[in-house]
């Protein structure tokens, strides 16, 4: 007999407990290393702690990937209560936190790992479509490939509203900060190949950037019908969102629009006011 699906996820797949409760997503937090302080990510820590931090000292966070007696933990608590897994990753180009889920699933029996090859809300619409999946009837395994399958049709990208941040964490270099404010440079960033780059340059004032940015992604993709992310990293008015919905609804008619906050990896990479919207194509 096929043995009931537990879809679950690293943390930084930034979906909210609301989302998690719907859909049966199980959580495991990274955590967050401020100095000597350690936080996990979501639980005892969000994006507003990192602002308020920052503008205090200066102190942006590193973030800690679960370790492996973390996953085995978190994976053996699971199966003892006679389910099989499907565990998703933010991309292994950008942690460990996949390797180490692998490590942990390979002296348990009935985890089935899968590297997302994402971030963020990329991460949470594969553990969503597994648990649309799992609700059908598939078993564990055959969801695992499904999701394989569909990562290369992921669609996951940001606009920055600065480059302060990346700058402050070493992912830029202080001349290309400071060319990109002087010139009023907004870059948008993609994921590809497991990893996040930056694919285009808007430049203006962030009203009119967050309208050209969710219009063309979503114009250059065949959107599958289904869920789309509005994720935001705070600091973007709610008038401001509720134009995006439009736009996403205007763009694909019956979607499933999910409106959320960054989480703490995102949020201490981009900062605030950065905009993503996430779907996964046909």
């Amino acid at each position: 007999m096929t043995k009931p699906v537990v879809i679950t996820c690293d943390s930084t797949c930034d979906l909210s407990p609301e989302l998690c409760e719907r859909y049966d997503i199980r959580i495991i937090p990274l955590t967050i290393l401020l100095g000597e302080d350690s936080h996990l990510d979501g639980v005892s820590f969000g994006a507003e702690d990192i602002y308020a931090r920052y503008r205090a000292d200066g102190t942006l966070p590193k973030t800690s990937a679960p370790g492996i007696q973390q996953f085995t933990d978190f994976f053996t608590a699971i199966l003892d209560e006679g389910c099989e897994i499907v565990h998703l990753d933010i991309s292994a180009e950008l942690s460990s936190s996949f390797n180490n889920a692998c490590i942990a699933a390979s002296e348990l029996e009935g985890v089935y790992p899968v590297d997302s090859r994402m971030l963020c809300n990329g991460v949470g619409l594969l553990a969503i479509e597994g648990a649309e999946c799992r609700d059908k009837g598939m078993s564990a395994a055959e969801i695992a490939e499904h999701l394989r399958c569909l990562t290369d049709k992921v669609d996951t990208s940001f606009v920055l509203d600065t480059l302060e941040f990346m700058w402050k964490g070493g992912r830029c270099s202080g001349v290309t900060a400071l060319g990109a404010n002087l010139l009023r440079l907004k870059p948008a960033l993609e994921m590809k190949d497991g990893k996040l780059s930056v694919y285009k340059k808007y430049r203006g004032a962030m009203s009119t950037v967050y309208r050209q940015y969710v219009r063309e992604r979503l114009a250059s993709a065949d959107v599958r019908p289904g869920h789309v992310f509005l994720a935001d990293s705070g600091e973007v008015a709610e008038e401001t969102l509720e134009e995006m919905r439009g736009i996403i609804r205007e763009a694909v008619p019956g979607a499933v629009i999910h409106s959320v906050k960054a989480g703490c990896t995102i949020v201490s990479h981009c900062g605030p006011k950065t905009m993503g919207v996430m779907f996964i194509r046909k």
